[in-house]
């Protein structure tokens, strides 16, 4: 079975699943099998309750700050686990931030707007921008649903204000003038921008 925690640099992940509702072509889990000290991050079967609870359990977070949902699938793609984890933790490790890694496309997997019930639970959440305009997002992103930029920036906007940190992202490998273009969207919609390393 793959690891459901992990570490990677000086942090702490959560792996609840390999659904994704994108195939970008940038992704790591199409390029290793694992990351940090997971060999492997490729479930056979999604994990649990009952399975990332004894993985919480068993974990030593000492010398650890922040614990952050993100493994090979979209963490809001397994939201009522995403949830009951992050609130198990608030009540067993309250000195841990905790931060999801998103697409930002969790409203529209879900069927509605999850931001109030994310930003009871987390502190932080990292939305992955990835381009500067829908055409370019769509070619680097390859998102399952139609509307999936303008779904993303939406996002976006809803959690700034109400979860603390609130952050979009995109990786080096974009050109200087595509990173720059990107900073200007996220800086339309209040948001700071962080460009991510590749792999």
């Amino acid at each position: 079975m793959a690891q459901i925690l992990y570490t990677y640099k000086d942090g702490v992940y959560v792996n609840l699943t390999n659904r994704c509702n994108c195939r970008c072509t940038f992704c790591v889990r199409f390029q290793h099998t694992g990351i940090g000290d997971a060999p492997t991050l490729w479930h056979k079967v999604n994990p649990n309750w009952e399975q990332v609870r004894e993985a919480v359990d068993a974990f030593d977070f000492h010398g650890y700050r922040e614990l952050v949902f993100c493994g090979y699938g979209e963490p809001t793609c397994a939201l009522p686990l995403l949830l009951k984890t992050a609130r198990y933790v608030r009540k067993t490790h309250p000195e841990l931030k905790l931060r999801v890694n998103t697409n930002g496309l969790g409203s529209l997997e879900n069927g509605h707007d999850i931001v109030p019930e994310l930003a009871s639970v987390l502190d932080a959440v990292s939305i992955s921008l990835n381009a500067p305009n829908e055409k370019d997002y769509n070619a680097v992103t390859r998102p399952t649903f139609s509307g999936a930029y303008d779904a993303m920036l939406a996002f976006a906007r809803e959690c700034r204000g109400k979860i603390p940190d609130t952050r979009m992202t995109v990786v080096d490998v974009l050109s200087p003038e595509q990173i720059e273009a990107s900073r200007k969207v996220a800086e339309s919609c209040g948001i700071p921008l962080r460009v991510r390393n590749f792999g």
